[in-house]
């Protein structure tokens, strides 16, 4: 198996304000609670607690003029959360971001690669 230093890759914190951000927490959040349909199911699944998890989602509500994240308490039926298209819009272009600065950036990362020690054994 090919240890972390073998592959860098590239992890963007978009700031935009002293507690305005996205980074890749909270895009893998939003990506597990379009998949799972639940916030408290999306947080359990980063080992995240349930209130950090609504926390991070209230802060991205906030955020953005429309909410990313439009969630329905729970009760007979149970409850759910999915992304809204400004959530999936907002998560595309973060992923776009992404994906794009690591490949104008390749050759330098490929160069600082080069530039590590080894480490014997990924210790």
């Amino acid at each position: 198996m090919e240890n972390e230093t073998c592959r860098p890759r590239i992890r963007i914190r978009i700031v935009f304000g002293a507690e305005e951000m996205i980074g890749p927490g909270k895009a893998e959040l939003l990506e597990r609670i379009d998949r799972c349909g639940s916030i408290a199911a999306a947080g359990r699944e980063m080992g995240m607690s349930y209130k950090r998890a609504w926390q991070l989602i209230g802060t991205l509500n906030a955020m953005f003029r429309a909410p990313l994240v439009d969630s329905t308490r729970g009760g007979p039926g149970g409850g759910g959360a999915v992304l809204t298209e400004a959530g999936r819009t907002v998560l595309s272009l973060y992923r776009a971001f992404e994906d794009e600065a690591a490949e104008a950036g390749a050759a330098q990362l490929s160069e600082l690669r080069m530039l590590l020690r080894d480490i014997p054994h990924g210790k």
